[in-house]
């Protein structure tokens, strides 16, 4: 039997998945029309954003990620933080789409992995060593004032947002008109503190 709602009844809200599903596939669509200049110069700008930024000089250690595709760069980004003498960690996503880390030395130790990634070639140091980053620097496709992320739906950093200890800068770098967007939750998601566009940082929360 196939239940149908009633016409004199408000029609029912979708769910934060369905919700979900849907936002991201506009998210999704508008960052395939951007182009390569818009994507660089993104890049160019969240990286002195980054680079200037008090927690990050204070940092020994960051965990970063490589860009693809239409994702703001992060060349630029990585290549000033060892330029400032930081350890960066990159994610190396596992079979169960867990993140391993493993430690950034230059664009020459990067290899090509699954689903069109970059990852380090360097020894693994675990699933917990993002406990130890004193600065995150993550992916997202929008974030909410109040520091609701949408991912790309893997749930990867999720898990390793788990790992944190509470109080640790956690940066999603997106484009100005990601900020700001109501991102539909569930109970699994995990809240950024902050993020970074072309036109600065913002701390959120609240």
């Amino acid at each position: 039997m196939v239940e149908r709602q009633s016409p004199s009844q408000p029609p029912r809200p979708p769910s934060a998945n369905a919700a979900k599903l849907a936002l991201r596939d506009q998210l999704m669509t508008t960052r395939h029309r951007r182009g390569l200049l818009e994507v660089g110069e993104a890049g160019r700008a969240i990286a002195e954003h980054v680079l200037a930024a008090p927690e990050v000089r204070r940092a020994a250690t960051l965990s970063a990620y490589v860009s693809v595709g239409t994702e703001p760069g992060t060349s630029l980004l990585l290549d000033g933080l060892v330029g400032l003498g930081k350890r960066v960690v990159l994610p190396v996503v596992l079979p169960d789409l867990d993140l391993d880390w493993a430690v950034y030395q230059g664009p020459t130790s990067l290899m090509p992995a699954r689903m069109g990634l970059l990852e380090p070639a360097g020894p693994r140091l675990g699933v917990d060593s993002i406990g130890t980053a004193d600065v995150l620097l993550i992916p997202g496709l929008a974030v909410s004032p109040t520091g609701d992320r949408m991912g790309r739906g893997g749930g990867c950093y999720d898990r390793a947002l788990a790992r944190v200890p509470v109080g640790t800068p956690v940066w999603v770098l997106v484009y100005d008109d990601e900020l700001g967007r109501e991102v539909p939750v569930e109970p699994h998601d995990r809240r950024v503190t902050g993020a970074v566009t072309p036109s600065g940082i913002h701390r959120l929360g609240g």
